[in-house]
């Protein structure tokens, strides 16, 4: 088979706050919701901005029996799949759950919980160790207890890939309605902050600043010096097309491409050329029928790394052109933090921009690194019929995927 695949409903926890009205609202203002940290103290690293979640009740959105079981991470991908799977008008029951699965991105898991369990195994030994604990600390945990919680049996997925977790996570789950496997899928990513987690970036100087200076998100600005890290969850409704509009559903767009590649780096590093997201670009237009001159706007990877920001804007100069010409350029990790499986709260934002054709500013950037149209300052209100997001990863990994306007949608 080879179904048209749509963007249907939308669920996220986000340092902008939750579900895709105030997250929305915050975006299109400007705001950020990178501060202070709050959750754990930071005196000792070298870094003390990030983009906590702060608004989130779990209980609003989970039944108790349920919640006692989950971890953090879980319980805002289980939120985030039932604020979804609602925007999209979908109840789950016997003659559907068959057929409505998860694919799960994230690039770290529970690293707060993970560091938890060792520490009481190594220091008070394995009897000390919750048992309700133990299976929270595996990548599909979220996963496991959305579908749980939901009730659904079809597909049940996580995709560990590094920074591009959520987008493949989407790829694979627009693949599998493609050809048939499921009607429904929940796709995207989430990943928290945690201690260990934060000081290990440090001491890969993986955090603003790495250069000196301010500490501070600006994604694509001469002053970058590196990323603020963020959590959250984003989670779009996959449907086949057919089903969507069959029980009178209005998507937000459709997926109509993707690419995947890569390019040798080191583990922690970057490639010295942009080879490797070429290719994925190129594979994702190809596939959606969309030449460079008819994308309207990228949702970019950029968040203030040194490197990947240079990277990133190289290909798109070499693509699309430089100067004013070309598609709107935003990215919105200066106000949501680099939450490495952000790809999903990414989707979300793409979907909700083409279907009101808005497209936010970046936060942080005031002085662009290079002759390209990114939207500074304010959003920009254009019509779009097809956009691009972006994902790229330490380690030379790369997704891009191509949104367009539901083709059943009048200009």
């Amino acid at each position: 088979m080879d179904r048209r695949v749509v963007v249907t409903g939308i669920g996220m926890v986000t340092p902008l706050g939750v579900g895709k009205d105030r997250f929305r609202e915050a975006l299109w203002r400007g705001e950020t919701g990178i501060r202070e940290i709050a959750s754990f103290p930071t005196e000792g690293f070298g870094s003390h901005l990030g983009a906590e979640i702060r608004a989130f009740q779990p209980r609003d959105f989970i039944s108790l029996k349920n919640l006692r079981k989950m971890d953090r991470l879980s319980s805002m991908v289980t939120a985030s799949v039932r604020m979804a799977l609602d925007d999209a008008g979908i109840a789950v029951s016997d003659a559907n759950r068959d057929r409505i699965g998860i694919v799960m991105g994230t690039a770290f898991g529970n690293t707060e919980l993970k560091v938890q369990s060792a520490r009481i195994l190594f220091t008070e030994g394995p009897g000390r160790v919750n048992p309700i604990h133990v299976p929270n600390t595996v990548m599909n945990a979220s996963a496991g207890h959305a579908s749980i919680e939901l009730g659904f049996r079809g597909v049940n997925t996580t995709v560990n890939h590094q920074a591009v977790s959520a987008e493949t996570a989407i790829a694979y789950a627009a693949m599998e309605i493609r050809r048939g496997t499921a009607d429904v899928i929940l796709a995207g990513g989430a990943d928290i902050l945690s201690p260990f987690f934060y000081e290990a970036l440090g001491r890969f100087r993986a955090l603003s600043p790495t250069a000196g200076g301010a500490e501070g998100a600006r994604p694509f600005d001469l002053a970058r010096n590196g990323p603020v890290m963020g959590e959250g969850c984003g989670i779009v409704c996959l449907e086949a097309g057919d089903l969507a509009h069959g029980r009178g559903a209005a998507p937000y767009c459709e997926i109509s491409g993707w690419g995947l590649a890569s390019s040798p780096s080191p583990p922690t590093g970057w490639p010295d050329n942009p080879r490797g997201f070429l290719l994925s670009l190129e594979r994702a237009l190809r596939m959606a029928g969309a030449p460079p001159p008819e994308i309207d706007c990228i949702q970019a990877a950029g968040n203030g790394g040194r490197e990947p920001d240079a990277l990133e804007a190289k290909t798109y100069e070499r693509i699309f052109g430089g100067g004013d010409a070309g598609p709107l350029i935003t990215s919105i990790k200066g106000a949501t933090g680099e939450i490495f499986a952000s790809g999903g709260i990414r989707a979300a934002a793409l979907a909700l921009s083409i279907r009101e054709g808005v497209v936010p500013p970046i936060v942080g950037l005031t002085t662009p690194m290079c002759s390209l149209p990114f939207v500074i300052g304010e959003a920009r209100h254009r019509p779009m019929r097809k956009a691009l997001l972006s994902g790229i990863s330490f380690g030379g990994t790369y997704a891009c995927l191509v949104f367009e306007k539901d083709a059943t949608e009048s200009p």
